[in-house]
């Protein structure tokens, strides 16, 4: 076959995007290749997969040569193009007995060749029969912003996607959740049959995908693809039924406090609310309060200090006085979205950030020993009855020896303060924090284990560069 001439300068920005959906871990070896395309109109585009994504990058300008497919191993053609300048350009072709990749050395060219895989092995990308729709700059910030609250958790893989709810034709809505938070937008309209679930991709937010140009969307009963001027990204669309995801947004109309803050101020507020002290590394939590005219940030370094109490000026306010925590990298990620007005209904109630038919629901943190939601409670007040007859006067108390009950007595405990029923709900309420200390260990040691893997994963490229080049130099022909 005639050599397909790539351009470095392409080449380094190409595979930093495919390589985003090459599986290292893939056990089809074909899945660890790319694909090399030269079409009869001399357009090249390389094409990389997982079985589930296909991403296709096209190169900016045509080049000469009849149509040519061909499979290179990912790894090897990145290792070649990094030892390139970016003004230079590589060769490649293959060969039933081999594939070859040519390269500048000096005022020669240096080639490598590498084991022959059949174009035909490679995974038949699926083509989309619907026409393609430009999706506007509001719409792609909203994707991208839902697909920022998606859930991780593979037990719950209907909420690792996107949802584009079509039920009400003329609003649609993006939306996405974990469980803890969600996020909305509304005031779309795109021309979809039926509502569907746009799995969450790193690619997806990859920058320069975002700076190509305007994307494109298309959709059929199984696939979605969306597409930018020399970008392609097409995915198997989630199967499952998305959560009702109406009951959790509270009623606006419910709302009893409204803070908002000016556009201009959210940086501001951002980097102060970074640099309140921290006492819970774990929720992260921070308060928000609204009393006498002032909207407050509350944080405290540990849990026995009090709470430091810092104002946020510039701040617009209406509504009875409450205070309520949350966690603070929520707040901060809300802020970042340009969500300037909070509502707020009780101290029980879910947080509404809102800004021009978008919004971000996040539910609350509870009250902690010795915060200021505690000590806002009232205390108890006494109960009495009226007497019936004379109180006798209480006889002084005779030394006894101390009163031993079992969990099952029903008579009085030794201090005669607590039932058996009551003891028994302490000692479930010691037990769930007996798991709950257990559950953050696993968490911490899966965290230690992931943080061994990747130190391990860098040494292992590091010497698999290292043979890779001793291979290329023992393979090397002037």
């Amino acid at each position: 076959m005639q050599p397909i001439t790539l351009p470095v300068a392409e080449l380094k920005s190409a595979l930093a995007g495919l390589g985003k959906v090459i599986n290292a871990k893939a056990t089809l070896p074909v899945l660890h290749h790319l694909k090399v395309e030269r079409t009869a109109d001399g357009w090249i585009a390389l094409t990389g997969t997982d079985l589930d994504r296909f991403v296709t990058m096209r190169l900016e300008h045509p080049a000469a040569g009849p149509p040519a497919t061909m499979l290179l191993p990912y790894d090897q053609l990145a290792q070649v193009v990094k030892n390139c300048g970016r003004g230079e350009t590589i060769e490649v072709e293959a060969s039933p007995e081999a594939s070859i990749i040519r390269f500048p050395l000096g005022n020669e060219f240096g080639e490598s060749k590498l084991t022959f895989v059949a174009p035909e092995e490679f995974p038949v990308t699926p083509r989309l029969q619907a026409d393609a729709v430009p999706l506007p700059a509001a719409v792609r910030e909203s994707i991208l912003e839902a697909m920022d609250c998606d859930s991780i958790d593979s037990s719950r893989y209907v909420l690792n996607g996107t949802f584009i709810d079509t039920c009400n034709p003329k609003a649609n809505y993006i939306v996405g959740t974990d469980g803890k938070h969600l996020y909305s937008a509304n005031s779309f309209a795109l021309p979809l049959k039926h509502s569907l679930i746009l799995p969450n991709h790193k690619f997806l937010g990859w920058r320069e995908f975002n700076a190509d140009g305007e994307w494109q969307f298309k959709a059929d009963d199984k696939h979605v693809q969306l597409s930018s001027r020399r970008w392609r990204f097409i995915a198997k669309q989630i199967e499952g039924n998305y959560p009702d995801w109406r009951v959790t947004i509270p009623n606006p109309n419910a709302a009893k406090t409204h803070i908002t803050i000016a556009p201009a101020k959210l940086d501001t507020l951002i980097r102060l609310i970074q640099r309140m002290p921290c006492h819970d590394e774990r929720l992260f939590c921070i308060g928000l309060e609204w009393r006498q005219g002032q909207f407050l940030l509350l944080g405290k370094d540990s849990h026995a200090e009090p709470w430091l109490r810092v104002p946020v000026p510039d701040v617009q306010a209406t509504g009875p006085e409450i205070t309520i925590f949350v966690n603070r990298k929520l707040l901060i990620k809300a802020l970042h979205y340009g969500l300037n007005t909070i509502s707020l209904m009780d101290q029980a109630a879910p947080l509404r950030f809102h800004s021009q038919g978008r919004q971000m629901i996040v539910m609350q943190l509870r009250a902690v020993e010795g915060s200021p939601q505690e000590a806002a409670k009232p205390a108890p007040a006494p109960v009495t009855l009226p007497p019936s007859r004379p109180v006798p006067p209480p006889t002084p108390p005779q030394p006894t020896t101390p009163m031993i009950t079992t969990p099952n007595s029903e008579g009085p405990t030794a201090n005669d303060s607590k039932s058996a029923l009551e003891e028994a709900i302490d000692l479930t309420l010691q037990i769930r924090d007996k798991f709950t200390d257990g559950f953050n260990l696993l968490r911490d040691l899966s965290l230690k284990l992931k943080s061994i893997h990747r130190e391990h994963k860098t040494s292992s490229k590091e010497f698999n560069s290292v043979r890779y080049t001793l291979r290329t130099l023992q393979g090397l022909k002037l």
